[in-house]
């Protein structure tokens, strides 16, 4: 039995009705929150690094004694200390919708997250069409990843990414995550059962954010509620700066306060026609930037 006099390291993996469970080197232990984080109006996060101290009357359950300092913490859904987000789109079977993949990139930087675009399914299509995807979001500075089931290679180059990181993911249903997660990690499926089991509950009641750990290290975080962006978060003359390759070009307008849309001497127009801004991308921003505008009372 662990001397209960000594506080453990872990993780929170998953916190439900003012229960939380650790993730530590001896396992998953069942903890409570002490009274003192109440008083102080603290709650602990999924992803917070605790240290805990066990009960003396089982060794499986623990009180959570102090919340370390956290590098970040995200509102919706409530988790902390994510390291990078990876938008997961395929190119095909379903086709990727490039504006809802621009309104999670733009949800990333409101977070301040550091985004990975993800192409899953390359399988299904040739070098031409990767070669376009990859035109789209040249001058974004973005790091893209192309991946697929059927090859090692491109899963190792994705294991890489994932080991040691707290990651979380994002994306619409039906772009193959779940099956990438579970090639890569071929114990990933029963992780995810295992802790199921432990809260004695299915995997899809809840809506909380949960960690998974991955065999070669890392933790991945299952976020439902990471898939929609709320436009009303940003105002129309800030969306420029979530667009990193039209604020490079924005330098070259003719007034300081253009928006790039019906101004004339527009440095950023001017690259859309030099094709060093997709157009895919521009277009994109227009659609937000009257979306913006529609939904503010000027």
């Amino acid at each position: 039995m662990m001397n209960n006099n000594f506080m453990i390291q872990g993780i929170i993996i998953k916190g439900v009705g003012g229960n939380y469970y650790v993730d530590t080197d001896g396992g998953i232990i069942e903890c409570r929150a002490r009274g003192l984080f109440r008083n102080q109006n603290i709650k602990p996060l999924v992803g917070d690094y605790v240290l805990i101290r066990l009960t003396e009357e089982d060794n499986r359950c623990g009180y959570i004694e102090e919340i370390q300092e956290r590098k970040n913490e995200m509102k919706r859904p409530p988790v902390s200390n994510i390291d990078q987000i990876i938008i997961v789109f395929a190119v095909k079977n379903p086709e990727p919708s490039f504006l809802l993949l621009d309104k999670l990139l733009i949800a990333s930087e409101i977070n301040k997250l550091n985004p990975i675009i993800c192409f899953n399914k390359v399988d299904l299509v040739d070098e031409n069409c990767i070669s376009k995807y990859k035109e789209i979001y040249k001058n974004t500075g973005y790091k893209m990843i192309f991946t697929s089931m059927y090859n090692s290679d491109l899963l190792n180059e994705f294991e890489d990414i994932l080991k040691d990181k707290v990651t979380l993911f994002s994306g619409p249903s039906g772009v193959g995550k779940s099956s990438l997660m579970n090639t890569i990690d071929n114990g990933f499926e029963l992780k995810t059962g295992e802790i199921s089991d432990k809260l004695k509950r299915g995997k899809h009641t809840t809506r909380h954010a949960e960690i998974y750990k991955l065999g070669f290290g890392g933790f991945v975080v299952d976020t439902p509620g990471f898939s929609s962006f709320d436009i009303n978060e940003i105002e129309f003359d800030e969306l420029t700066g979530f667009y990193p390759e039209i604020k490079k070009y924005s330098d070259n307008c003719r007034f300081s306060n253009c928006i790039h849309n019906k101004e004339p001497n527009c440095g950023v127009k001017k690259a859309v026609e030099d094709e060093q801004i997709s157009d895919i991308r521009y277009n994109n921003y227009i659609k937000l930037l009257e979306e913006i505008k529609s939904n503010k009372p000027y």
